[in-house]
């Protein structure tokens, strides 16, 4: 693989009108409809689909046949409403300021709606059923079966379904369920009043988020990333106690609605919905905890190698080294299918396939919605969006998004709509461990010393935000809440002893202690927003660690049989809870050596980092 040198490196590709970009790098919608007239005919036919299930209310205790009807109509919505959403939704993505466009995606989602509506009998319906006379219909039907995992699952989760009375008090309580989040979003970004600092080399700079993240970027001076740390966190400093009490108006909701529904914990609450138990958080938790040293190792190496006579916070993600090689997308084409090699010739070959044929949206254009994303289009394929600039991030952008899209095609081609889709649980499995099967490749080919650097920074960097710091987040959580389960008070105070404590916890002596770290969980929108979420980027990124530590070590029989447990996991799509699927991939989330796989990963990248830079003299 060439290196060349930045006064060698190709420009990135300059912002173009999209009619000037070749219609090889731009998706062809025409495989979902082939026009807006079409469109407009199978968004009439959804409406009446959702009107004829509305009409079979009161229908399903008469027998097998009313079920499966309703099921069998139900599918024939939703493999609808896929293809009526996305060709609009991926039009308006092509040019969000069209607001023809913006005015369809919308009408789409007012029918969502309608469907929400229409549909909201069944659940109630079915659970006055008794489960005996439902299993004994689908022993005795054979295309009702189909669907007993989906209907069980619901019987699963009746234990914790209130009476009539009940639920009706829970659903107009859950109007106030935002409103924690809805202030936090005024506070934190409509009623901000970003404050200025003149950096050392003269300029002043506003510092909004996006600044402030790019100053400790790409700032070499440790006293310009200093002040922009203390200047932006004393907009979070001056309204602690309102960020406290919102905070605590999230903390208190949570185990409102778990004690209301007899969940022992807000933790047991979040995770009864996949069927997830208790001590895989738990589990996750106390194991991290127990593998630091990497993560120290790591900080330490960066704190030398950046010359520093202290190291913070706000000097964790500057680049170690400059390099500034462009990665144009035509190379990639040919370098991602060969990374993908552990996976096997028909994977490779399925691949190839979702790149050579327009399913990819690659480059920016005026209007085009930013970052990326796999849209899993049932009954079509799934497509990509992208907004390549040839940087290394870019390139990695892809072998997620296409780790996304390949899973959303074996598990269509091998699920009946019903189990088409995969939780979030699972999601991110493929997405990782195809960013790790790429890494493989990319330093398998590097020849220029400051390029391995570059890579496996980014690699590391991925494990320390990806893992690391979601699990201190959901540590944070989880310690928030049980000061609200035990009855404890809630205080400015007493979040950011939590939070200091775990930041202490989780570097040891391998990063300074700044005091005005304290506050900074009042900027975590997520915790705000979807608790007990992002522990979740933490199991998958450490599933697809024992995953890759399985495919490319051992015998050539025992990685024969787990490329085809792996690629059995991407064919189950949601036809089981995700332990379940993870577990006969031969994952199992409960055991700590997974987790451990993380940290032992971590350990081989830091040690290569430190041979790669140890090599540069």
């Amino acid at each position: 693989m060439d290196s060349p040198s930045t006064a060698e490196a190709p420009a990135a590709p300059h912002l173009r009108d999209r009619s000037h970009i070749p219609d090889r790098f731009k998706w062809d919608l025409t495989d979902i409809f082939p026009g807006w007239a079409e469109w407009q005919r199978a968004y009439e036919d959804l409406e009446v689909k959702i009107g004829g299930y509305a009409a079979l209310q009161g229908t399903l205790a008469k027998g097998p046949d009313s079920l499966l009807a309703a099921m069998k109509l139900s599918d024939d919505i939703g493999q609808l409403t896929y293809k009526v959403w996305y060709f609009a939704s991926l039009k308006h993505d092509e040019d969000q300021r069209d607001n023809q466009l913006n005015a369809r995606r919308q009408q789409v989602q007012i029918l969502f709606a309608k469907t929400s509506q229409a549909t909201a009998w069944f659940n109630p319906e079915l659970l006055s059923i008794p489960l005996p006379a439902v299993e004994q219909w689908m022993a005795d039907n054979t295309d009702l079966a189909l669907y007993r995992f989906a209907l069980e699952d619901l019987y699963r989760q009746q234990e914790h379904v209130l009476d009539e009375k009940g639920e009706h008090l829970l659903s107009l309580s859950s109007r106030f369920s935002s409103s924690p989040y809805d202030a936090y979003a005024a506070l934190s970004t409509a009623d901000i009043k970003h404050p200025t600092i003149k950096l050392s080399t003269g300029p002043e700079i506003t510092l909004t988020y996006g600044q402030y993240r790019a100053i400790l970027a790409t700032n070499r001076s440790q006293s310009d990333r200093a002040a922009a740390f203390r200047e932006y966190h004393k907009l979070f400093e001056a309204n602690v106690n309102t960020y406290a009490s919102l905070y605590s108006g999230v903390l208190q909701r949570d185990w409102f609605h778990a004690q209301s529904r007899g969940y022992r914990s807000t933790l047991e609450s979040a995770l009864h919905c996949n069927n997830i138990p208790t001590a895989v958080v738990e589990n996750l938790i106390e194991t991290t905890k127990g593998g630091t040293e990497p993560l120290r190792r790591y900080h330490r190496l960066r704190k030398r190698v950046l010359g520093l006579d202290t190291y913070h916070s706000y000097d964790t993600v500057l680049p170690l080294v400059d390099f500034d090689r462009k990665y144009p997308y035509d190379d990639v084409l040919a370098w991602l299918p060969a990374s993908v090699g552990p996976l096997g010739p028909g994977y490779q070959r399925q691949l190839r396939e979702a790149l050579e044929r327009r399913w990819i949206d690659v480059y920016e254009n005026p209007g085009k919605r930013s970052g990326a994303y796999s849209a899993p289009v049932y009954g079509v394929h799934p497509y990509m969006l992208l907004n390549h600039n040839d940087t290394l991030d870019a390139v990695f952008t892809l072998a997620h998004e296409m780790g996304h899209s390949m899973h959303t095609l074996l598990s269509h081609a091998h699920q009946p709509f019903v189990y088409s889709a995969y939780t979030i649980f699972i999601a991110e499995v493929p997405s990782t461990l195809s960013e790790a099967l790429f890494l493989d490749y990319m330093l398998a080919q590097a020849t220029d010393e400051r390029e391995r650097i570059v890579l496996l920074q980014h690699a590391i960097d991925g494990i320390v935000g990806t893992f690391y710091t979601q699990v201190l987040f959901a540590d944070y959580e989880l310690q928030a809440h049980r000061l609200v389960e035990n009855g404890r008070p809630i205080t400015a105070e007493g979040l950011g002893e939590i939070y200091f404590n775990l930041l202490q916890t989780y570097h040891g002596d391998a990063m300074d202690a700044d005091d005005q770290s304290r506050v900074t969980w009042a900027r975590i929108p997520h915790f705000y927003s979807t608790p007990y979420y992002v522990y979740q980027y933490a199991t998958c990124f450490a599933s697809s660690a024992q995953l890759m530590k399985q495919l490319t070590t051992g015998s050539d029989a025992e990685r024969a049989a787990a490329i085809d447990r792996y690629l059995t996991l991407l064919k189950s799509g949601g036809s089981d809870h995700p332990m379940t699927l993870l577990q006969r991939a031969g994952v199992d989330l409960g055991q700590p050596q997974t987790v451990r796989a993380v940290v032992d990963q971590l350990d081989r990248l830091v040690t290569k980092l430190e041979k790669a830079i140890e090599s540069l003299g």
